[in-house]
């Protein structure tokens, strides 16, 4: 850096020293209040390259993390409203047994027989409309009235940040017409022309002894299915959980990642800031010095 002579004033090369180092510190100075203001050590890409393009790529992961977690607490809350509805078929199903059980027995006459078929075939019309109300965000979860396929429910989760972290739930169909096999000898399916081609419900062939002692096996059977999709459900919402816990510990991690290289470190910023406004102050004094310096020339003059 150039020193000026006082004795020339037309370039005052001391004041413009003085000017250029304060303007030095009064940039170093907002740069440390904007970290200050933002927390953030890393404002632009020209304070840290290098740790800009990082923490950036950084960010992106953790909203992707973030979102996939949300994502798998959508899919819990579906496996939930599904299991729900399957606890109510399975209740269903348990009362179904007892009165097949019931209409099994000779201790009982025709009529009363004619009674249990007609409560069966209700409950089983209870069944229908339970599955086909079991639904989230319009999927049919449970197999919905007319799906001529009864194939249930499968739905893919993307439950990661990356394209291929997904996960797929299958839930199996439990409408009574797919729970139970219409060609037995004690059911027949009914169609009430709703849907063309397809089962509405069921219906008991006849209210005799034989017909619900053939009820029972199938009875017994439909339990079994849904018995064996409430533990399908019951590993997907273990499986989901522990993927959720490995998402917000990826989520914790991946933010401190990115507060080491970009957020501010407040004790040294502040500390550097008291010493830039110090340099301040001398500098403002300096250039004012500077400045004055060249009143000393009309000593010269005087005389």
């Amino acid at each position: 850096m150039a020193f000026g002579d006082i004795n020339r004033v037309n370039t005052n090369l001391q004041a413009m020293s003085s000017q250029f180092s304060l303007n030095k510190v009064n940039s170093q100075l907002a740069d440390n209040q904007m970290k200050l203001s933002t927390g953030l050590r890393i404002n632009k890409a020209e304070d840290d390259a290098a740790g800009f393009s990082i923490a950036s790529k950084l960010s992106g992961r953790i909203a992707g993390l973030e979102q996939a977690e949300r994502n798998v607490g959508d899919a819990k809350s579906m496996l939930d409203v599904a299991e729900s509805g399957m606890n109510t078929i399975m209740d269903t199903l348990v009362e179904m047994k007892s009165k097949a059980t019931q209409g099994a027995t000779d201790s009982i006459g025709s009529d009363e027989r004619g009674y249990i078929k007609d409560q069966i075939e209700s409950l089983a019309s209870e069944i229908n409309g339970v599955a086909d109300q079991t639904t989230f965000q319009g999927t049919d979860l449970l197999g919905a009235q007319g799906d001529a396929a009864a194939t249930g429910s499968s739905s893919t989760f993307q439950v990661g940040e990356g394209s291929g972290d997904t996960k797929q739930v299958d839930i199996a169909a439990t409408r009574s017409d797919d729970l139970f096999d219409s060609s037995s000898a004690a059911i027949s399916g009914t169609d009430d022309g709703t849907n063309a081609g397809t089962t509405e419900g069921i219906t008991l062939t006849d209210s005799s002894q034989g017909t619900f002692n053939t009820l029972i096996d199938n009875i017994d059977s439909a339990i079994s299915d849904v018995a064996s999709t409430f533990n399908q459900i019951g590993i997907d919402q273990n499986s989901l959980s522990i993927k959720q816990e490995n998402l917000s510990q990826s989520i914790t991690s991946n933010s401190a990642a990115r507060s080491r290289i970009e957020d501010a470190d407040f004790a040294k910023v502040q500390s550097e800031s008291v010493k830039l406004q110090i340099m301040q102050q001398t500098a403002t004094s300096a250039l004012a010095q500077a400045n004055s310096s060249p009143q000393a020339v009309l000593g010269f003059l005087g005389g």
